[in-house]
């Protein structure tokens, strides 16, 4: 039976819709933030806007969202989507990074901490519509395959990459879960590798992780984040122990008699004792750069290969040098480089960073 070793457990997402209204003295001001939004769209500048909006600092969007709000926010912590006539009229998205480092319980007061600076208060409990429930496992080597998975799910799959599964896949809709290789998934999609720090290693991570939606969260009365604090354990351990089990393969025809995995039951045991998912570790600011660091190698990296591409068709050699195109790049920037105007547009990119875009 192969080895493992939990490292975290958490919120990965968590979508949350709030009812504020205005108190005397609020200073949010509709009008003001649609001439701004209007200003960047007159000016064709596709990045956002830095602003001040009470005790918290954003990226203004120059346009509104697919779910019909006027406005959208951001920062490293928040995406706000909000509208002075939509109903709920404000609708949070907690980014990840946020979550691990700062506990979904203390984001929840910081966004009502900030709502509060513009005069905003709730009207009624707010709602939330997505919990994301993570659980990371140092896993060296797998022992099981989707047979090995007894589910009530109806609908399956599985990824697989150079003949090695990365993902299984129950469920759908209001209720998924997924099993997969998060290290995989930082290199292929995410570059989040901040979590390289919080685990203390950076390979061989599986990650059991259940998409709870508004419909599974409302059977045991999940409505607020009071709920959830106070209810996760019990919805988590209908969803351990009747959605999905892991089993070992036997010779019984009845699959339902195999024996639980070893890992399955240490996923039981946790949820068993669990009473509320709180604060990792303090955020940190270097591992923030690192990952921007990561993302923009990978796109430079991509653009080089163009380069070389380019290059082959201009020569009609066929083998590359990844120094040459890097040099045929570097070239063409410095014919483009204005040394009148590069310290205030790293000025700038320093600013929208420092936030958060």
């Amino acid at each position: 039976m192969s080895s493992f070793n939990h490292l975290i457990s958490g919120h990965d997402t968590i979508e949350c819709a709030y009812y504020l209204m205005r108190e005397d003295g609020c200073i949010l001001d509709f009008e003001a933030l649609a001439v701004q939004k209007e200003e960047l769209v007159r000016s064709k500048i596709r990045k956002p806007k830095a602003i001040k909006l009470g005790c918290e600092e954003f990226l203004l969007a120059s346009h509104g969202t697919g779910s019909g709000y006027s406005f959208l926010i951001e920062n490293d912590t928040f995406s706000i989507q909000f509208g002075e006539f939509n109903n709920p009229n404000f609708y949070v998205t907690y980014r990840s990074i946020a979550l691990w480092h700062e506990g979904a319980f203390n984001l929840h007061q910081r966004f009502l901490d900030w709502a509060k600076s513009l005069g905003l208060t709730p009207y009624k409990a707010e709602t939330l519509s997505r919990v994301d429930f993570t659980f990371d496992y140092y896993l060296p080597a797998i022992d099981f395959d989707a047979d090995n998975f007894i589910t009530a799910a109806i609908k399956d799959n599985q990824y697989r990459k150079d003949r090695k599964v990365q993902t299984f896949n129950f469920g759908a809709g209001d209720t998924l879960l997924r099993v997969y290789n998060k290290c995989d998934e930082i290199t292929e999609t995410s570059a989040k590798t901040w979590f390289y720090d919080i685990w203390g290693i950076d390979h061989d991570v599986w990650r059991i992780e259940w998409q709870i939606r508004k419909d599974r969260l409302r059977t045991v009365g999940i409505k607020s984040f009071e709920d959830l604090k106070e209810r996760q354990g019990d919805l988590l351990r209908i969803l351990v122990k009747d959605h999905t089990t892991l089993r070992i393969k036997a010779d019984d025809s009845n699959r339902s008699r195999w024996p639980l995995h070893p890992l399955w039951l240490d996923l039981i045991e946790r949820v068993n004792q669990m009473e509320g998912l709180g604060i990792v570790r303090e955020l940190d600011a270097l591992a923030l750069l690192e990952e921007r660091f990561t993302r923009i190698a990978i796109s430079v990296y991509g653009y080089i290969k163009r380069v070389a591409a380019i290059d082959a068709l201009y020569t009609g050699v066929e083998k590359s040098y990844v120094d040459e195109a890097f040099t045929h790049l570097q070239n063409k920037i410095m014919e483009l480089h204005d040394p009148l105007t590069w310290q205030n547009d790293v000025n700038k990119r320093v600013e929208q960073m420092r936030i958060g875009e």
